[in-house]
């Protein structure tokens, strides 16, 4: 699944992102509110969990608009405060479940997943370019019926690509939305993923997907 979590305290994110990550999830973070609810409408997120004492814009703020535009992403609020009525207020502004810290991981995913199903139970959760098919919520990559055998990050770069065919992608903008920090012009990391995609999703077929936009970054692309 593709999940948005909304979280100021950097511990507490990191700790979300490599433990959802190592269940096999898509993760994006945001440290604030107004750059979690700039990140809820310009992704598809199956699931976000969102922190409610956050700078900038607070949790009940930034669902109450999410809902009020119609973005119906599941919503599991995450916080310290755990008076009921503070449940209540959230619940009422359109959340779909709420979990107290400190909380055990394995509820937190059991809670995700439900949330997951309920949100998927009525979108497709397959992406197609061309022959190539990707299930977001299996994980799973196929090309004209055949399964690709990816790594978790080289999945996430091929959803990505997938979720923006047809748009150049920089190596800035590729790594900061894979690899989550300011990119060093003097890494190759991005081409040596690019390069892995290429191999596993290309490789043997007269209909090359993954093209190099020169002087400019790359693009996913039919023809």
């Amino acid at each position: 699944m593709r999940i948005l979590v909304v979280e100021d305290e950097k511990k507490v994110a990191r700790f979300l992102k490599a433990g959802l990550e190592g269940e096999g999830h898509f993760v994006e973070t945001a440290g604030d509110g107004e750059t979690g609810e700039e990140a809820a409408f310009a992704g598809e997120f199956d699931v976000i969990v969102l922190d409610l004492m956050l700078p900038r814009k607070n949790g009940i703020d930034v669902l109450k608009s999410l809902r009020s535009s119609g973005k119906s992403t599941p919503v599991l609020i995450l916080t310290a405060r755990g008076a009921l009525e503070e449940k209540v207020e959230g619940l009422d502004a359109g959340a779909d479940d709420y979990l107290v810290k400190p909380f055990a991981f394995e509820e937190l995913i059991a809670r995700i997943r439900s949330l997951g199903r309920r949100g998927g139970s009525d979108k497709s959760t397959i992406l197609k370019v061309a022959d190539l098919e990707l299930d977001t919520m299996s994980r799973k990559a196929k090309r004209s019926g055949k399964e690709i055998e990816l790594t978790n990050r080289e999945y996430a770069l091929l959803e990505y690509f997938v979720r923006n065919a047809n748009r150049v992608l920089t190596r800035t903008i590729i790594s900061e939305h894979i690899w989550e920090y300011d990119f060093d012009t003097g890494t190759n990391i991005v081409e040596v993923y690019v390069n892995h995609l290429r191999n596993k999703v290309d490789s043997g077929f007269d209909q090359k997907l993954i093209h190099t936009v020169r002087g400019a970054g790359y693009m996913m692309k039919v023809g």
